[in-house]
């Protein structure tokens, strides 16, 4: 039952301060077919069925979040989003007890809560930095039966019929290991590449249209020999690249600072002086992640590795004959 005031629901004899709605709106341009997925999740096709809860996957400043906004804008439903980290609690999920000014309890509902209550979409973003005793309290939630229990407020929240919710995830050393039994309930999981050439370059263009287009231009190429490595360098990367080189080059209008040396300044202050070598930064994450290449040995430095001199060549010429010699 919604109380008089827009922002207050009494449920089981407790009132409920909601979050307000996030108001960002944000475009979302090209892999169509992502979108289509995650709205396919959210669909009710009938009576006795139960929209799902996925997870987007991929590397930060993908775009996960914004394709959640998209989705929640495209269905018309307000937007929550909930921030979790290793220190987010059960309550800091539900519901949080506050101390008002008249001395009494308030009990304030989290983003997640009032989406459920409200009707609209919730985005657990960074999922995978939660400890599993938060994910535990949602476990009801994420399955046929769609509510939380919240011990502080003693109370049992039911999920509006048109609840939506997705776990955005990103894979670094920061991040908890989600239970087996919330990842069979975060599903299906949908994964985010990172754009080509067009649709970066239209991202860039979306975010930063004062931007000139040689400046764009430079930036997206920059960021395509990047992705052709398998470096995480995003299109988040180069828009706050792009703001940083074009605030330097507007600084001191009597003496600006030229195109290349701003965006060169930007590239070292953004992504570090390691993304000045994009070949050796990849070999580099390709030794941290396990050496699955062969290590360089003295004949690699004056012959490729397809050279009949090449030193490893003979040895295995000579594994061939020893072979066809057992063979015989």
């Amino acid at each position: 039952m919604q109380s008089s005031q827009a922002k207050t629901v009494q449920i089981g004899g407790v009132t409920l301060h909601l979050s307000s709605p996030d108001p960002t709106e944000e475009g979302w341009i090209g892999q169509d077919i992502v979108l289509k997925q995650l709205l396919a999740c959210w669909l009710v096709v009938d009576p006795r069925d139960r929209p799902l809860s996925p997870r987007l996957i991929g590397p930060p400043g993908i775009g996960k979040t914004t394709l959640a906004m998209a989705a929640a804008r495209l269905r018309k439903q307000p937007l929550y989003i909930s921030q979790c980290t290793s220190d987010t609690r059960p309550e800091d999920l539900l519901v949080t007890p506050v101390l008002a000014e008249s001395g009494r309890i308030a009990y304030h509902a989290s983003p997640l809560v009032s989406a459920m209550i409200a009707g609209g979409v919730c985005v657990l973003d960074e999922g995978n930095r939660m400890n599993e005793k938060s994910w535990a309290s949602l476990a009801p939630l994420l399955d046929h039966r769609r509510y939380v229990e919240s011990v502080v407020a003693g109370i049992t929240i039911p999920a509006h019929p048109d609840f939506r919710s997705c776990v955005t995830m990103n894979e670094d050393e920061s991040t908890y290991e989600v239970p087996d039994y919330i990842l069979s309930r975060l599903q299906p999981t949908l994964a985010l590449g990172f754009p080509d050439r067009d649709d970066e370059l239209a991202i860039l263009k979306y975010h930063l249209p004062f931007a000139e287009d040689d400046l764009l231009a430079l930036t997206v190429e920059f960021l395509q020999q990047a992705h052709e490595l398998k470096l995480d360098f995003s299109p988040r990367d180069g828009i706050n690249l792009l703001r940083y080189a074009l605030k330097r080059m507007a600084q001191d209008p009597a003496h600006p600072l030229g195109r290349d040396v701003a965006w060169q300044e930007a590239l070292l202050c953004v992504l570090g002086e390691d993304a000045f070598d994009l070949d050796s930064l990849a070999q580099s994450k390709r030794r941290a992640m396990g050496g699955q290449h062969a290590p360089m040995g003295l004949g690699d430095l004056f012959f490729s590795p397809g050279d009949p001199l090449h030193p490893d060549a003979e040895d295995d010429e000579d594994d061939e004959d020893d072979n066809e010699e057992d063979d015989n």
